[in-house]
């Protein structure tokens, strides 16, 4: 008994210390936001900020267009999460349902493609993009983080459509459903919090996304937030703090606003009452 108390308090307290560990630097980025450039500047910074002052985000707005910025990133965030759901839930579905060796392979794609790191495919990618025309476009740029993305939401989404029973699949075949009518009618509302949770992980990651976005956008109107965040540094390195603060703050609400929105569809079951009757 002694021993199950000890491991549930050394639990909670390693999740707790987890959880301060990944709340610091948020708490640290808000604090500074709201800070004069006085006290940015002293040798005693403090948690709360003595004097909260607006006018780090008011300059922010003004030295770098901020809303054009997380426009371009709104846009290219949704039309990858968009496009790499719309492309990964019939081949999830299809490698879940068939085991063939073409299946296995695709596995084993899925999982391989994730070691490549971003320096070593940004050449070859800029290249192709290049006879594309797709260099410094949006389109370009989505077309790209679809690519990354698909892999691992295939490999969420094949989870999800092996946890949705088969049964019910037999059962609207006996009554005359083919494989697409099935897909659409039975399985894919089955799927969403899967189909939820990957849309979610393809825009964050596309908006939170850097390296990308700084080499094949080239001109001030195409750049995407992260990208425009650089310019608050200047060329000697140092950062005008205040407002990049403002602007990294503002840059993190979208992902924790949609986050909460949707956490309940995310866990929520959505097999309870699928029965057939």
């Amino acid at each position: 008994m002694r021993t199950s108390t000890a491991g549930r308090v050394g639990q909670y307290t390693a999740l707790l210390a987890y959880l301060v560990f990944l709340a610091f630097p948020f708490l640290w980025l808000v604090s500074t936001a709201f800070k004069s450039p006085r006290e940015l500047g002293s040798l005693h910074p403090t948690w709360i900020p003595r004097d909260p002052t607006l006018d780090n985000f008011r300059q922010a707005f003004d030295e770098q267009p901020l809303l054009r910025a997380a426009g371009n990133s709104l846009l290219a965030a949704s039309a990858a999460a968009v496009i790499a759901v719309l492309i990964a839930t019939p081949l999830a579905y299809v490698m879940a349902r068939r085991r063939t060796r073409l299946a296995k392979a695709a596995t084993g794609w899925v999982v391989v493609s994730q070691a490549f790191p971003l320096v070593l495919v940004i050449i070859p990618l800029f290249l192709v993009l290049k006879n594309l025309r797709l260099i410094n476009s949006l389109a370009g740029l989505v077309l790209v983080y679809v690519v990354w993305a698909l892999p691992f939401a295939l490999w969420m989404l094949v989870g999800y459509v092996r946890a949705v029973p088969i049964e019910l699949e037999e059962a609207a075949a006996v009554d005359g459903a083919g494989r697409l009518r099935t897909l659409v009618s039975v399985t894919a509302p089955l799927l969403a919090p899967g189909i939820v949770a990957t849309a979610l992980f393809a825009f964050i990651t596309a908006w939170n996304e850097f390296f990308f976005a700084l080499v094949l956008l080239k001109t001030s109107d195409k750049q995407t937030l992260p990208v425009v965040l650089t310019h608050f540094i200047g060329a000697e390195g140092v950062a005008d703090l205040g407002p990049l603060a403002a602007a990294a703050f503002l840059a993190t609400l979208p992902s924790l606003i949609i986050f909460a929105i949707i956490q309940r569809r995310i866990t929520g079951g959505m097999l309870a009452g699928a029965v057939k009757s």
